[in-house]
C-alpha cells in the first residue's frame, strides 16, 4: 500500500477553481479509527462553505473537504464495531473524503446496505445522519405527525421525504420548479412550488387549517416567521442551514401562545459518541428501509475526483435533484 495518495485540496478560500489535485501522505489511523480505501465520496453543501472559508474543519480534522465516503476498510482499529479489515462500509467523517484514503471513527461506519454499490452508499451518511438527528431526535417527529421539508429536492430533502414517508408521516416539501416538485411527489411528498405558491397557505389548506408538526428548515431568514404561521400547536422548527440569511424578525407572542419551539444544529462538530449513537439508530431504523427498497439513493450526477470543481459548480447552481458524488 502506497504511503502517499491523490487528493483534492482547497488551495485558498474562493470559488470552485481553488479545488486542486495534490499528493498527500496516506493518513495513519489512531485508536478507534479505521482507514478506508475510498471508492466514492459524496459532495455536500458544507463542502462548498468550507471551500469558501466559511466552515472551517473542527480541531484535529483533515483540511481536505469531504464528509462522507464509501469503500473498503484496509487498516486500523475496528474495536468492538463488528467490522474487520476487508469489509465494505460507508462512513460519516470529519473531513478528508476527497481522497483515495480517508480516516473514519469505527463507531460511525455503517455496512453498505444489501443491493447497493459504493457509489450509491457514499451519498447516504451525511444526509441520513442529519435527517435522523434533527427530524427524529431533536424535533421528535412522533407517529402520525406531519413534516414540511424546505428544499425538498436537495440531498437532505430527498432523504427526509423518503424516511418520513416510509415511516408513515404525511410530508410536504417545497421546491423551485415543476421538475423538482415532480421529483418530490414521486418520493412521497405533497410538493409546493415556492416560486408560484405560498407554502403557508398550501399547508393550511391540506391540513384543514391545523398546520404541520415539524419543519426541517435549510433556508432560515425571512422563511422563519412564515414557518411559525405554518406550524400546528406545539410545532417545532429545526434550522440546519442559513441559505436565506442568518437573521429573522419573529413574533415571540405566537411562539409563547402556541407553545412552539425553534432550534438549530450543526452536525460536524459533535462528538464521536453522539454520532455513533445516531449510527446505531440508522442501522436499526433506516438501513432496513434501504434494503427493502423503501428508501433509495437519489443521485443526480457522478463526477471523477479530478472534476470536483465541476461538482461544486453544480451544487452552487442548485440545478441538481438529489446528490452529487465523486467516483475514484
Amino acid at each position: 500500500m502506497s504511503q502517499t495518495m491523490k487528493a483534492i485540496e482547497i488551495s485558498e478560500p474562493g470559488g470552485p477553481e481553488v479545488l486542486k489535485a495534490c499528493e498527500r501522505p496516506r493518513p495513519t489511523p489512531g485508536p478507534a479509527q479505521v482507514l478506508i480505501r475510498v471508492a466514492a465520496a459524496g459532495v455536500n453543501r458544507p463542502d462548498v462553505f468550507q471551500r469558501m472559508g466559511a466552515y472551517p474543519p473542527p480541531p484535529g480534522a483533515s483540511d481536505l473537504p469531504g464528509l462522507e465516503v464509501a469503500g473498503t476498510i484496509v487498516d486500523g482499529d475496528c474495536g468492538d464495531s463488528g467490522f474487520a479489515v476487508g469489509d465494505r462500509v460507508c462512513a460519516l467523517v470529519h473531513g478528508g473524503g476527497y481522497a483515495e484514503y480517508c480516516l473514519a471513527d469505527n463507531g460511525v461506519c455503517l455496512p453498505i446496505p444489501d443491493g447497493l454499490d459504493e457509489i450509491q452508499a457514499a451519498v447516504l451518511p451525511e444526509t441520513c445522519f442529519t435527517v435522523w438527528s434533527n427530524v427524529f431526535d431533536r424535533a421528535a417527529l412522533a407517529p402520525g405527525e406531519s413534516l414540511l421539508v424546505q428544499g425538498g429536492s436537495s440531498g437532505i430533502g430527498v432523504t427526509a421525504i423518503q424516511i418520513a414517508s416510509a415511516l408513515g408521516h404525511p410530508v410536504f416539501a417545497t421546491a423551485g420548479s415543476a421538475e423538482k416538485c415532480q421529483a418530490c411527489e414521486s418520493l412521497g411528498a405533497t410538493a409546493i412550488n415556492y416560486r408560484e405558491q405560498d407554502f403557508v397557505a398550501v399547508v393550511r389548506e391540506h391540513t384543514g387549517g391545523r398546520g404541520v408538526d415539524v419543519i426541517l428548515d435549510m433556508v432560515a431568514g425571512d422563511y422563519v416567521p412564515r414557518e411559525i404561521d405554518c406550524l400546528a400547536e406545539d410545532g417545532r422548527i429545526v434550522i440546519i442551514a442559513l441559505l436565506g440569511g442568518a437573521r429573522a424578525t419573529v413574533n415571540l407572542g405566537k411562539i409563547m401562545s402556541r407553545r412552539l419551539s425553534v432550534s438549530g444544529s450543526t452536525l460536524r462538530p459533535r462528538s464521536v459518541a453522539f454520532k455513533a449513537a445516531i449510527a446505531a439508530q440508522l442501522r436499526q431504523r433506516v438501513w432496513p428501509l434501504i434494503e427493502s427498497g423503501q428508501l433509495k439513493p437519489v443521485i443526480h450526477q457522478i463526477f471523477a475526483l479530478d472534476d470536483a470543481a465541476e461538482a461544486h459548480r453544480m451544487m452552487e447552481s442548485s440545478a441538481h435533484i438529489g446528490k452529487l458524488v465523486l467516483k475514484l
